[in-house]
């Protein structure tokens, strides 16, 4: 009687250090604040590839902890070694993002600076366009279609500022691109001008 009441004594202590394994709390609410942290520095926007696996990953741990929850003999270690993966990971995603944001701002900045140049010099090359007969009317389709892009270009600039840097670049370089067509156009009617007062001269 009392071996058996040794064993079960053992029994039960041997079960109850078993479930005495806890679920790893702190470690859980650490790597969740670690994409918190991620996510502030704009991880979804600028590295969103990467912010996703790591989510992922987390997803994969908190399955661990379940799986342990479930057992009569509860062991974390797999999971706590899975939560310390995510809080590294998440660590290396939010710096990955901050060089990302860092490097599309001053890309964004370049841009702007290259579009606003591209239509600052086609408003100076707009007020040497050849004006007469014909020309009138076209002059004052490119002036109307000048004037949106300076007002865009400050638009632009809003978004530099609220952080939507590469909708800015994207928009810059459409600038760029629709100023240098203007220019291009009124070249062409100052190099038909120099052409015409040629021939009167010969005359």
């Amino acid at each position: 009687m009392k071996r058996l009441v040794a064993i079960l004594v053992s029994l039960v202590m041997v079960v109850s250090l078993a479930a005495c394994d806890k679920q790893p709390v702190a470690e859980i609410e650490a790597a969740k604040a670690s994409l918190e942290a991620a996510a502030s520095d704009g991880s979804e926007v600028f590295v969103a590839e990467d912010f996703r696996k790591v989510n992922e990953a987390m997803a994969a741990a908190m399955d661990e902890v379940k799986v342990q929850d479930g057992k009569m003999f509860k062991n974390y270690d797999k999971a706590n070694e899975m939560l310390a993966g995510v809080m590294a990971e998440a660590q290396t995603v939010k710096a990955k993002a901050i060089a990302e944001r860092e490097r599309l701002r001053l890309q964004s900045v370049a841009d702007l600076e290259s579009a606003r140049t591209a239509v600052v010099s086609t408003r100076e090359l707009l007020n040497q366009a050849p004006a007469g007969k014909g020309s009138a009317a076209d002059i004052m389709v490119m002036k109307a279609d000048l004037s949106g892009l300076e007002a865009t270009v400050v638009e632009i600039q809003a978004m530099v500022t609220a952080g939507d840097y590469s909708e800015a670049s994207e928009r810059a370089l459409s600038v760029k691109e629709k100023a240098g067509a203007i220019s291009t156009e009124i070249e062409a009617a100052l190099a038909k001008k120099l052409a015409a007062q040629g021939k009167a001269k010969k005359k």
